[in-house]
């Protein structure tokens, strides 16, 4: 289903271990981007649901796209709600985030979606499809998230008391 935010597990685990290296605004627009075309089939009946977005070519374009828009979008979001501490968010980790978002996006949905088709037009196959089941990885989406919120804010509270 697009837009899962159970995508964002992932996210906070790397968040929690990167810290101010990575930009949980940059890897949630990622999210949303690249589920715009499998939206956009469902809501028209037309197409592949996993097309060409969900390719690692897709995915690297979709991840420039979403580092170049999801820095300016990303200080707009923290700003409206009120973490300035987190300004600016540099190019790097606007890249690094979009990359590991997008990325991760299509790795995660491989195992779920038989109609992912990973390194097309390179290869026509996926070997990923169900090599676990798809409540491991939910569980695993779940967990990741949840850790990496605890972690996270165990490293941060240090730093936030000096």
């Amino acid at each position: 289903m697009p837009f899962t935010p159970i995508h964002m597990g992932p996210g906070f685990a790397i968040k929690s271990l990167l810290q101010k290296n990575f930009s949980l605004m940059v890897f949630g627009w990622s999210q949303i981007a690249i589920d715009i075309h499998p939206l956009f089939v469902i809501l028209s009946g037309r197409g592949t649901v996993h097309g060409f977005s969900h390719t690692y070519l897709g995915a690297t374009l979709i991840a420039l796209f979403c580092a170049l828009s999801g820095k300016y979008l990303g200080e707009l979001g923290l700003r409206i709600i009120r973490k300035k501490e987190y300004l600016p968010i540099n190019w790097n980790v606007a890249f690094i985030s979009a990359f590991i978002g997008t990325y991760s996006h299509v790795l995660l949905d491989s195992v779920m979606h038989s109609d992912v088709i990973p390194f097309n037009p390179f290869w026509k196959s996926n070997i990923l499809f169900s090599i676990v089941s798809v409540n491991t990885l939910h569980i695993f989406c779940l967990v990741s998230g949840l850790l990496g919120i605890v972690i996270y804010y165990l490293i941060e509270k240090p730093f936030t008391n000096k």
